[in-house]
């Protein structure tokens, strides 16, 4: 169509009939009414409508039964086949998020290692970190903006357990539901999106990277359509899904020891934000590179990103030579050292109890 042009209209499906009574009572049945029928004395065309769709049924038509999902909460367990031959298959009416079992093991990605950027939504560029997902547990990917300026998103929402957007390189321009203005997050800084938050990526810097994080791997993001943003709520404290948003700059970081001595973290505030499903640390070494640490945890997933510098990481027998843009998973009850740590090693660690 000439410029791609949009117009008001309606959408139908077409689907071939040999008989119009008998198709026309199974999908009565299926509650769908009847809304037009021609011509009268011997039809050959009778329009239905229902649940959201239009059908055409067309004694003419000479293509395929389709199959048609119909999304409700009182479906019965079995699909239906119409006399047309049309396949019905029930759906649920809501996305239901699963939360499946983590498939623990220890993996390393390197950045070296060259692995395939792909398109992803908005034409942002990612880069799995975590190629197995442990079982679909997690989600963790390295993304790029290549060019700076806007960036082609829409309002949307996540249905997800647990989701941050910490920014690495340049800094990008965001709005969330109720939190006021947009704002940039340059790098360094992060913020949660709790579940179902709307919100909007406006604009980049050149060469935008960000690392995000999505529990569990396999979840919805859904557009709305009808949403403005920014609104004119403010509403720092609203909570979503049981979790509040958060965002945390890194030029109000407070540095504190860490669990290892010689080193230090800044505590991004995201375990009280999202009450405990996840705690988010920034950790750093002292001045003498070299400094070890023997470490050890309890927790469900251990996720860490290497920012700056490098180290050499020894877990189950296996030493590993990590530098910036390197990432790995640790499982629970491995201990692991950290040792030869270059002078502006920095990590970001994601820890999630489960």
């Amino acid at each position: 169509m000439a410029d791609n042009a949009r117009f008001k209209g309606q959408a139908e499906l077409l689907m071939p009939s040999a008989d119009l009574t008998e198709d026309m009572d199974f999908f009565t049945h299926l509650g769908f009414r009847l809304d037009q029928i021609y011509p009268s004395d011997d039809p050959e065309v009778a329009r239905m409508s229902g649940h959201g769709l239009v059908l055409k049924l067309d004694r003419s038509a000479k293509i395929t039964a389709p199959v048609v999902h119909l999304l409700t909460d009182e479906a019965p367990a079995e699909e239906l086949v119409a006399p047309n031959g049309t396949l019905i298959k029930f759906e649920p009416l809501y996305y239901r998020l699963e939360l499946p079992s983590t498939q623990h093991t220890f993996e390393v990605r390197r950045l070296k290692d060259s692995a395939p950027w792909v398109i992803g939504r908005a034409g942002m560029l990612y880069r799995d970190l975590i190629p197995d997902r442990l079982g679909g547990s997690i989600i963790a990917s390295h993304i790029r903006i290549p060019d700076a300026g806007p960036v082609p998103d829409m309002v949307h929402y996540h249905t997800i357990g647990f989701q941050l957007i910490y920014c690495y390189r340049g800094w990008v321009r965001l709005v969330y539901e109720d939190q006021g203005p947009p704002f940039i997050l340059k790098a360094g800084d992060c913020v949660t999106q709790p579940p179902q938050i709307r919100h909007r990526v406006l604009e980049s810097s050149e060469n935008l990277e960000v690392i995000e994080i999505g529990v569990p791997a396999a979840h919805m993001t859904t557009i709305d359509h009808e949403m403005e943003l920014p609104n004119t709520e403010f509403q720092p404290d609203r909570e979503f899904g049981g979790q509040v948003f958060c965002r945390h700059e890194l030029k109000d970081a407070q540095w504190q020891p860490w669990k290892a001595q010689g080193f230090e973290s800044r505590d991004t505030g995201i375990a009280n934000a999202t009450s405990g499903v996840a705690s988010v640390e920034v950790i750093r070494a002292g001045a003498d590179t070299g400094k070890e640490a023997l470490l050890k945890h309890g927790v469900d997933i251990l996720f860490t990103f290497v920012l700056d510098g490098g180290l050499k990481l020894l877990a189950e027998g296996q030493e590993q030579d990590l530098r910036a843009g390197d990432a790995f998973v640790i499982p629970p009850d491995c201990t692991y050292r950290f040792h030869e740590l270059l002078p502006d090693t920095q990590l970001l660690e994601v820890s999630l109890p489960g």
